[in-house]
C-alpha cells in the first residue's frame, strides 16, 4: 500500500566519495574520533558545502582536505551512484567518482577524524568497512553506474556479507537511436 504524502517535500544529503586507484588497489581510510562509523574503514568522503558546489568540485575538495593529494578535475571519473537508508532510517545519495591520477601522497591530514590508511586490493576489500562505502564499492566492481542500499532497522554500520547485505544493483541502458539524425546533425568520418 502507497504510504500517505508528507505535507513537506522530502530532502536528503548528497555525499561524495573519492575511488583513488593504484593499478588494483584503492585507498580506503580508518575513521576515528566522535564521527559517524568511527573505527571503520571507508573512502576519502564528504558532503557537499552547499548550493555554490557542484558534487565535483565537492570530490576534489574531499580528497584534498582528507588525503593531501590535488587532483585536476578533468580527470576525476563518475563511478556510480547509491542511494542509500541507514539502519536508523535515514536517506542520502552517494556519488562516487574514480581518479587515478594526482599530485602529491596521500597521507592522514586529520588525525582526530582518520587514525589509519592505506591501499587494498579492490578485489579483497579488508572487513570492517562503512556498509554504504562497500555497497558503492560492490556497484564500481560489477561496472554498474547506479544502485540502492535500503539497510532495515537492526542492520549493522558495518559491512556483513551474506544475503543481508542490502545492495541492489540497478541495470543500466545505452540509448539507441531510433531513427536516423538529420543530414544536418550527422557528423561526417
Amino acid at each position: 500500500m502507497p504510504q500517505p504524502r508528507s505535507p513537506r517535500r522530502h530532502s536528503e544529503p548528497v555525499d561524495v566519495h573519492v575511488i583513488l586507484r593504484r593499478g588494483g588497489e584503492v585507498l580506503l581510510t580508518r575513521r576515528a574520533g566522535e564521527v559517524y562509523a568511527s573505527g571503520l574503514l571507508h573512502l576519502p568522503s564528504g558532503h557537499l558545502d552547499g548550493p555554490h558546489e557542484t558534487i565535483l568540485d565537492a570530490a576534489v575538495r574531499e580528497a584534498r582536505e582528507e588525503t593531501g593529494v590535488l587532483i585536476d578535475p578533468a580527470e576525476v571519473r563518475a563511478a556510480v551512484v547509491v542511494h542509500h537508508r541507514s539502519p536508523a532510517g535515514q536517506a542520502r545519495t552517494g556519488f562516487f567518482f574514480e581518479a587515478r591520477r594526482w599530485q602529491g601522497q596521500p597521507h592522514i591530514t586529520e588525525p582526530h577524524l582518520c587514525s589509519e590508511m592505506g591501499w587494498w586490493p579492490l578485489d579483497a576489500l579488508p572487513g570492517g568497512m562503512v556498509a554504504y562505502c562497500r555497497a558503492g564499492l560492490d556497484a564500481y566492481r560489477a561496472g554498474r553506474y547506479f544502485a540502492t542500499h535500503f539497510q532495515h532497522r537492526g542492520d549493522t554500520i558495518a559491512h556483513q556479507p551474506g544475503p543481508g547485505h542490502r545492495l541492489a544493483l540497478l541495470p543500466h541502458t545505452t540509448p539507441q537511436p531510433t531513427q536516423p539524425a538529420p543530414a544536418a546533425d550527422r557528423t561526417l568520418p
